[in-house]
């Protein structure tokens, strides 16, 4: 089985969302990312891989997982006609380290996302209660939305019945140098994303040449590096639209845009909304 590398993009103005998706019935590949997550199934059945740890999961199954750590869901050939969906939270991974989470009161939110680590699989009727909350969630936004979160924080800590899924250090050797490869490379784009970004020295930090780079990254993250570098523009674009008033076509330029046309193009793909009707959603 394939190991991929996710980058998960919190929205701007935001430190987590919670989306419901519908499961891939294709995708049966391992992946990583550093955001937490917490994943509630809404819908249907199948393997999960957690590390190490290799289980069956079903309607109801509410996991939470650190960092970093491999994970899948195989869904059951049995359930592909049924839309199998998921509720997912991401939160930042540098979350428990703000100052908003610096008081005593939320000490045991901190440690249970250090427990976390290694996936939590949360079990019972009272995992049920957060099931609920998190339906909630998906339709929620700003103050009460971040409320409802510390709501399912307390709802998680007063579940008992829970099952820690893998082993330490799970991940072989070859799957850590790997990890850190592509954050190389990931930090190489977000450096230089406005001044422009090249190919062949984005290979040459890996020690590759542009055509072996260009298989390695798409094995590695599921997406060709052009695709990834649209995605770091857009995100930049969306960051600067709402937090900025700067014009549109001077975001165009910031995110490493030299055409106006090409910029509405792929951020209205992307966003599914022009920039600036992204940009009037936070007015």
């Amino acid at each position: 089985m394939e190991f991929i590398y996710e980058k998960i993009f919190v929205p701007h103005k935001h430190s987590f969302i919670t989306r419901k998706l519908k499961m891939d019935p294709n995708s049966d590949k391992i992946h990583s990312h550093k955001n937490f997550e917490l994943n509630l199934i809404t819908s249907g059945a199948g393997r999960r891989i957690v590390g190490n740890h290799i289980s069956s999961y079903q309607k109801g199954d509410l996991v939470l997982l650190g960092p970093n750590i491999s994970h899948c869901w195989e869904i059951l050939e049995t359930e592909i006609n049924t839309e199998p969906e998921c509720i997912v939270t991401h939160f930042y991974e540098n979350i428990i380290s703000s100052d908003f989470f610096n008081i005593p009161e939320l000490e045991p939110v901190v440690n249970l996302l250090k427990d976390a680590k290694n996936g939590i699989w949360f079990k019972g009727p009272k995992a049920e209660k957060v099931a609920a909350t998190l339906h909630k969630m998906v339709n929620l936004s700003g103050l009460e939305l971040y409320i409802q979160l510390l709501k399912v924080f307390d709802l998680l800590l007063k579940i008992e019945n829970r099952e820690y899924l893998a082993l330490p250090s799970s991940l072989p050797s070859s799957y850590k140098k790997d990890g850190d490869q592509i954050n190389t490379i990931y930090e190489y784009v977000f450096q230089n994303i406005q001044e422009g970004v090249k190919l062949k020295e984005a290979a040459s930090l890996v020690f590759m040449e542009p055509s072996s780079f260009c298989r390695y990254f798409k094995k590695k993250t599921n997406k060709t590096f052009m695709e990834y570098v649209k995605s770091v523009r857009i995100g930049i674009a969306a960051k600067l639209l709402a937090e900025t008033d700067k014009q549109v076509t001077q975001i165009c330029y910031e995110c490493g845009y030299n055409n106006l046309a090409n910029f509405n193009h792929y951020f209205k793909i992307t966003m599914n909304k022009t920039p600036s009707e992204y940009r009037k959603s936070f007015k």
